[in-house]
């Protein structure tokens, strides 16, 4: 049987990780600055995470939520501290479409409204209502054409208000920094006016921190530094180290109601052993301090390049901005220096996502191949 075929593939098999590097079936060694988009926060192989697995899948790797989980709780109480929230429940599924479904579907029992208002570059997933939340028409079918969505610019206030007056939204979705979309962030000012608008006229206030949460920007959730308590925010990319697993932390004013949600593998036993262990190494490790430190660092060794024109995003969710396309950089830093990085919607963009605890030398090992392909360009 042949695979549907709808993605564009490197001829290339990675068969092991460790630390920062994965290794192909010929061996060869490849500083894995991607991270499968985000999702690899704690590195490849990290022996804490793969014993933590390894002891709960030879007791029990799976029941479904019609039994108690103690693991669930225990996942719960260790985000809020680690994340250093307080005043949410937490609702576990299994990606960040579904996280971003579900956070969608609870806006609109919450308010008995059925418009939700997104923003120009946003990608919050693939699945019906999520993708009709995103900006990009091409991966849109029909069907997902017929939700009530409407798309606006980041920072124009005047526009929020004026449809949120019309007293249909049941939700303002954003990506505090936005990552397909080439990492743009809007103002401090704007995240605060669009969280009392949204307080002003009943709507719920939704944070995607789906590829921006977890550590990824120096903060636990991208959307601290901005100092706003969103009613919603979904969860997902780096939560679980490659482990399929997402929720939504939902504010505790919002009630739940039997069956309202639903999951068959969501918060699975196995799930919450790589969630708790994902959360015991960035406390443990200070990883944290270690993105915003790498950060200061990536500008400083950015600066050296006049090539490189600015950095975009926080932490360790990161753009190189250059001032023509990179898909040609990417592909000659990926089959001749064997460094994965990623690409958005933004074509003169390279983007950074590594693992969390990634160190010094392996910036200066990117950047010394970016200086070879871009002084033969």
């Amino acid at each position: 049987m042949d695979l549907f075929d709808v993605y564009p593939l490197y001829d290339i098999t990675p068969i092991k990780g460790d630390g920062a590097y994965v290794f192909d079936k010929e061996d060869r060694k490849y500083l894995d600055l991607y991270g499968g988009h985000a999702v690899i926060s704690i590195g490849h192989s990290h022996p804490a995470y793969l014993n933590a697995i390894s002891k709960q899948v030879s007791k029990l790797g799976f029941y479904s939520n019609s039994v108690k989980n103690p693991l669930q709780n225990k996942l719960a109480d260790k985000l809020e501290k680690v994340a250093g929230i307080k005043d949410y429940s937490l609702f576990l599924c299994n990606s960040g479409a579904e996280a971003n479904e579900n956070a969608l579907k609870v806006a609109s029992f919450q308010t008995g409204k059925d418009r939700v208002i997104y923003f120009e570059n946003a990608f919050h997933g693939r699945t019906s209502g999520v993708v009709a939340v995103t900006d990009n028409e091409n991966i849109k079918a029909p069907f997902n054409q017929n939700h009530k969505a409407t798309k606006l610019a980041f920072e124009d206030i005047e526009a929020l208000e004026n449809e949120l007056k019309k007293g249909d939204v049941a939700a303002v979705i954003f990506e505090v920094i936005q990552g397909v979309g080439g990492l743009d962030e809007a103002s401090t000012e704007f995240y605060q006016e669009t969280a009392e608008l949204c307080k002003k006229y009943h709507s719920v206030l939704i944070a995607d921190e789906v590829q921006s949460g977890y550590g990824r920007t120096g903060d636990f959730f991208a959307f601290q530094k901005h100092e706003i308590q969103p009613d919603i925010i979904s969860i997902a990319k780096g939560m679980g180290n490659g482990f399929p697993i997402g929720g939504i932390l939902i504010d505790k004013t919002i009630e739940a109601k039997s069956g309202m949600l639903g999951t068959t593998f969501g918060g699975n036993h196995l799930a919450c052993a790589a969630g708790i262990s994902v959360l015991d190494i960035i406390e443990k490790e200070n990883l944290l301090k270690n993105a915003s430190e790498l950060f200061e660092y990536v500008k400083e060794k950015a600066a050296e390049n006049p090539q490189i024109k600015k950095i975009k995003g926080r932490g360790l969710m990161i753009g190189l901005e250059f001032d023509f396309e990179i898909a040609q950089i990417r592909k000659e830093l990926l089959f001749k220096h064997q460094i994965f990085t990623g690409a958005s919607a933004n074509k003169k963009l390279l983007r950074i996502l590594p693992p969390l605890n990634i160190k010094k030398e392996h910036f200066d090992e990117l950047f010394k191949a970016l200086k070879i392909v871009l002084d033969l360009k």
